[in-house]
C-alpha cells in the first residue's frame, strides 16, 4: 500500500497557485482540472497542467492530476495532455462502475504506450461520490492494478442523495465508512473527503482523527494550511510508536519463554495486537524514509 497521507488540490488554471505548490509539504500535489476550474478555463488549465507537471516533479514533488469525468467528453484530451514520465497518477471523478474504470485504464494504457512508458506507470485514484459508486466500491477498488487508493467525495455524495451536508456529518457516516472498508478489502489506500471549513484548524484535526479511526489512510486538503495537520493526523505519534515498540518487545520475550500471550500495562497482548503494533512501526518507518 502506497504512503499517501495528504493530497492537496491546486486549481489547474491558477499559475500563481501552481508556483506556490512547489513548496507544499503534501505527499501528493493534485493539479485539478475538474471542479475547481470553470468550463471556460478547461483548455487553459489543461495546457498549464502539461507545463507544470514536469516543473513540480523536478522539485521533488509527487504529482497527480484530477481529470474531468468520463461523461464530460474532456477526459481523453486531459489525459493526452498530462501523461508522461513525470506524472505519478490520475484521479478521476464521478466514476460509477467497474466499467468506467476499465475504460479509463484502457485509455491510460494506450497513452502510456504512445509516450514510451512502462505499462502501469500511471496510477489511478477513483472518486466514490454517489449512491451507485458506494454500492460498487469494493468491485471498483479492484477494477485495475493501477488503483492505489479510493477517494470519498462527501459533497457530491450528499447532493446525489438529496440530503443537506452538515458540520457534524451524520449523513455521510455509512458511505464514508464503506469506502474505507472497501479499500482495505482490496488492499489499497483510502482518502477522506476534503474538510471545507479550511480556517478551523481544530475542527480539521478532530475530523481527520475520526477518519483515521474509520480506517482511512489519508485525506484531501483544499488549502495549504491544512497539509501539516493532515500529515500529523495520519502519522503515528511518538507515544504510539513507543508503545508499539514495547508491545513487540514484550511479545518477543514471551515467545522466547514459550508463552502465547503477555500482559503490558494491564492489557492483554495477543497476536492481533502485535500485528497492529508491527504495522504501525512499519508505517512510521515509511514516513521517516519519505522525509529523509
Amino acid at each position: 500500500m502506497e504512503l499517501i497521507r495528504s493530497v492537496v488540490f491546486v486549481p489547474g488554471n491558477r499559475p500563481n497557485m501552481l508556483e506556490r505548490a512547489l513548496n507544499f509539504a503534501a505527499d501528493v500535489i493534485m493539479v485539478d482540472l475538474e471542479d475547481s476550474v470553470p468550463l471556460a478555463e478547461k483548455v487553459n488549465a489543461r495546457e498549464l497542467a502539461r507545463e507544470w507537471v514536469p516543473k513540480l516533479r523536478r522539485q521533488g514533488r509527487r504529482v497527480m492530476v484530477r481529470v474531468n469525468s468520463l461523461d464530460t467528453g474532456l477526459t481523453y484530451d486531459d489525459l493526452a495532455a498530462v501523461i508522461g514520465p513525470d506524472l505519478s497518477g490520475i484521479s478521476i471523478g464521478k466514476a460509477e462502475s467497474v466499467w468506467h474504470l476499465r475504460d479509463a485504464d484502457q485509455i491510460i494504457t494506450a497513452l502510456e504506450s504512445a509516450a514510451g512508458l512502462e505499462a502501469g506507470h500511471v496510477k489511478l485514484i477513483p472518486w466514490i461520490e454517489n449512491a451507485r459508486a458506494i454500492m460498487s466500491a469494493r468491485e471498483m477498488a479492484g477494477a485495475s492494478p493501477r488503483i492505489v487508493a479510493l477517494a470519498f467525495g462527501a459533497e457530491d455524495y450528499t447532493d446525489d442523495m438529496g440530503v443537506q451536508r452538515t458540520d457534524t456529518g451524520e449523513e455521510v457516516w455509512f458511505a464514508r465508512s464503506l469506502v474505507a472498508v472497501a479499500a482495505r478489502a482490496a488492499n489499497v489506500g483510502s482518502l477522506d473527503s476534503p474538510f471545507v471549513q479550511f480556517r478551523d484548524a481544530e475542527a480539521l484535526r478532530r475530523d481527520a482523527q475520526v477518519a483515521r479511526q474509520m480506517g482511512f489512510t489519508g485525506k484531501f486538503a483544499i488549502h495549504p494550511d491544512q497539509i501539516d495537520i493532515i500529515n500529523q493526523a495520519f502519522s503515528p505519534s511518538p507515544e504510539e510508536v513507543e508503545y508499539a515498540r514495547q508491545v513487540v518487545a514484550a511479545w518477543d520475550k514471551a515467545e522466547a519463554e514459550g508463552r502465547g500471550s503477555v500482559a503490558l500495562e494491564g492489557r492483554m497482548i495477543d497476536v492481533p495486537v502485535v500485528k497492529r503494533a508491527q504495522n504501525l512501526l512499519a508505517h512510521a518507518e515509511a514516513i521517516q524514509a519519505r522525509n529523509v
